[in-house]
Formats: structure tokens, sequence, C-alpha cells
């Protein structure tokens, strides 16, 4: 039990670090084993809330500093910086904001990132092919997919590039890189995506039965890469997932630690299982050409989105 006389001010400057017992939360919160007076304690740090202050919010982006550039492509640039100045009588504060920018960014990046209530919907074989599909092929046509291809055409980003598979054909190959979202270094958030060169499957939609054997071997390439790269890694810590409906139509594969809490990116309704998928495409009843076009998959959209605006809330009204 701590002195009554002790200020909390002072148990705190007076704790001693002994080890790092987790991180997690994204990296957004520590757990510290260490001791205070020679008795054992723990301190868990967790970073606060951004302040919503009109005030505050007006200046943020002149109270960051020592801006660090991790990459930029197209519209996206992506940042480490400090939000409090360099502490002098200690070691250097750490960067601790991860910063997206999107410029110029569009009225759909907005209504995306905008507020909005979702919706459950389920996307039969014959919506997707009737609705669904051609919305697709106009998202395609607005030149969203810019920076993926700049990324696999070698004219961006090929320094963020952590592999690069050389198969026996070449519409087979694909390339891992990070994740925007994460910030490089802490293991226990690890995110990445592979990105699959083809540009002939723009979804899970687009999965056949003749893909498992492609699947299977880039996924497990893809975890004898990564426990090379980051020591302590192992195959069984990874967790492979596809997202319907996705962000942007190439098909992609996210490749996270087990241990990154769940975010509602994670969830049902948004996420599915690659094994799982890999699984349903090689029992599926059919040949070579049956898939997941065969099936009704079920996922949330935002209310603000295209897909619920000119597709399901005209169907549900019908």
């Amino acid at each position: 039990m701590a002195s009554p006389s002790m200020s909390a001010n002072s148990m705190l400057t007076r704790f001693k670090f002994a080890k790092l017992l987790r991180q997690d939360q994204g990296g957004r919160r520590i757990i510290l084993e260490g001791t205070i007076s020679g008795q054992p304690a723990l301190l868990l740090a967790e970073r606060g809330n951004f302040d919503t202050n009109p005030a505050y919010l007006s200046a943020f982006g002149r109270l960051m500093v020592h801006v660090n550039n991790l990459g930029d492509n197209d519209i996206y640039h992506w940042y480490l910086a400090n939000s409090l100045p360099d502490n002098s009588a200690d070691q250097p504060t750490p960067p601790d904001l991860k910063i997206n920018l999107i410029y110029p960014c569009t009225d759909k990046h907005i209504k995306k990132y905008r507020f909005q209530r979702s919706r459950f919907v389920t996307e039969t074989p014959e919506i997707y092919v009737m609705h669904v599909r051609p919305y697709m092929q106009r998202a395609r046509e607005e030149g969203r997919l810019n920076w993926v291809f700049n990324i696999i055409d070698g004219k961006s980003e090929q320094e963020n590039v952590l592999y690069r598979s050389a198969e026996a054909r070449v519409e087979d190959d694909y390339l891992l890189l990070p994740d925007l979202n994460w910030d490089r270094k802490t293991i226990g958030s690890l995110h990445l995506l592979a990105l699959v060169v083809r540009r002939d499957i723009w979804t899970v939609r687009d999965l056949t039965k003749r893909d498992v054997a492609w699947l299977r071997k880039m996924r497990a390439v893809i975890a004898q890469q990564v426990s090379t790269m980051y020591e302590g890694l192992e195959g069984d810590t990874l967790k492979f997932y596809i997202h319907y409906q996705p962000t942007y139509y190439h098909f992609h594969i996210h490749v996270v630690h087990v241990d990154l809490e769940p975010a509602h990116t994670q969830g049902v309704g948004k996420a599915m299982g690659l094994d799982n998928v890999i699984s349903q495409l090689d029992t599926i009843s059919g040949g070579e050409a049956a898939g997941m076009q065969d099936v009704e998959l079920s996922y949330t959209v935002g209310e603000a989105s295209e897909l619920w605006t000119e597709i399901y809330l005209p169907l549900k009204e019908v």
C-alpha cells in the first residue's frame, strides 16, 4: 500500500522500470512492470483521447513537430509525428502520432470517413451480377486504383515493398508491403497487405476452384517470408483475411498479428478469413469455374455509401 505522504506525481516519478509486459491496442497502450520504493508495481499507460475543442483542432496541423514522411502515393501521404516537444531533460519524445493525409480528397472520401449508421445487407448472386458488379466497374474506371497500379508497376513505393514473388507465371505474382495504418515497428500490431499482380480478380467474388492451389501457396510463402523478416514471428502468429466489400476493387489480402485487437475492419460483416474462403472454394460443388460468384454474401454498408443509396435502399423500397 502506498504511503499516505506519497503524492500521485511522486509515485510515478519513483517508478523504476523492469520490463515491458505487453503492448496492445495497436501500440496505443503499454503495460510496464517495475517497482516503487522496492515494492512491485504495474504501470499501464494509454494514450488519451484527442481534444475536440475547435481552438485546438484549428491549430492541430501547426502543433505537430518532428514530422517524418513514411511515404506517399498519388493522393495518399503517411507520416509519423510528435504532438509534444522533445523532453530535453530526458530522452527525446518518441513519435506518438501516425498521420494519414488524403490530399486532394474527394467527396467520396469524406462520405467514407464521416460518421454514419450502418446497414447489414445480403448480396445474392443475382444482385451481384445486376447491380454490384456494374458499380465496381464504374469505381475502377474512375481511377480509384491508380495508387495500387503505381505500386505493382514499380512507379512508386518500391522502398516499401517487403517481398515480390517470382512465380512461373507472371500473372500469379504478388507483392507484400506494410498497410498504411501500421506504424511499421510495433510487432504486436503488425499489418501487411499482399497485392496480387493480376487485374482480373477484383474481389473475393472472382475467386474460383481453380485458384485454390494458388491461394494456398501464396499464404504459405507469405507466412514463411514474414517469419523471416520479423524475429519471433511464426506462421501461427499470423492471421489472413479478405475484406468484402473492400475499400478498393483490386484483390488483396490482409496479414495481421493474431494479437492485434480486432477493430470493426476485422468484424463480422467486413472480414472473411482466407483459410475459410479457401476451404469453401475447395469443397464447393461444380467444376473449376464454380466459385464465390455462386454464393450469398452478407456484409455491412454505411448509409452514406453509394452501395446503400444506389443499390440496397432502392431494392429495399421496391
